[in-house]
């Protein structure tokens, strides 16, 4: 007999908070129809990770940032 969704959430609802954790991260991440677009976002995060720790571009504190976008966009 199949397992119906109503008993695969009451069995997913009394997990330990981090087994939910970990299955809605899956869960959503099984949604993503798109692997080329993970993948070609996994390679933007390692460059501009590589960017930051070689010191090519400097982070901003994020309220100058924001004041930045609001000036831009006003």
């Amino acid at each position: 007999m199949p397992t119906t969704v109503e008993e695969l959430e009451a069995k997913a609802l009394g997990l330990p908070t981090d087994l939910r954790a970990r299955l809605v991260e899956k869960l959503i991440a099984s949604l993503d129809s798109e692997p080329d677009v993970e993948n070609e976002w996994a390679i933007e995060v390692e460059r501009r990770h590589a960017e930051i720790e070689s010191g090519v571009v400097s982070l901003l504190p994020g309220t100058e940032a924001l004041a930045r976008l609001r000036a831009d966009f006003q």
